[in-house]
């Protein structure tokens, strides 16, 4: 993996700030709260993919939660312009966090081993 430049980093990093700032400032109840886990920038800042983490939404849900990040990322882009003072924007692509996901299942998977073993423990013991 390329490492990125630290100044990519600070957008990053301030985008992580402003984007759930921006999205709380909207009116509907699904964006409105919609946790964001990463930002990743490319170079020149022209394109970012934003990770939200949506494993409490079902499919169709989601499907409604990425359309309306579609017809407000004009809104998110001005208020981001207005807070930064940038000249512009990346476009962003809203994308589920899918990391989430897996490290549950892995703490799941954690969790059924440890009571396999406590059970296997105790019927030893007796």
């Amino acid at each position: 993996m390329k490492e990125k430049s630290i100044n990519l980093q600070r957008t990053q990093s301030l985008l992580m700030e402003l984007i759930p700032e921006a999205l709380s400032s909207l009116n509907d109840p699904y964006v409105k709260s919609l946790a964001i886990t990463d930002v990743d920038c490319k170079n020149g800042k022209y394109d970012a993919k934003v990770y939200f983490d949506g494993s409490d939404f079902d499919n169709a849900e989601l499907k409604v939660i990425r359309a309306t990040l579609r017809k407000v990322n004009g809104r998110i882009k001005s208020y981001i312009l207005n807070a930064t003072g940038w000249y512009k924007c990346p476009n962003f692509e809203f994308i589920k966090d899918e990391d989430i996901e897996k490290s549950k299942r892995l703490e799941d998977l954690f969790a059924q081993i440890a009571t396999k073993d406590e059970k296997t423990d105790s019927k030893e013991k007796n």
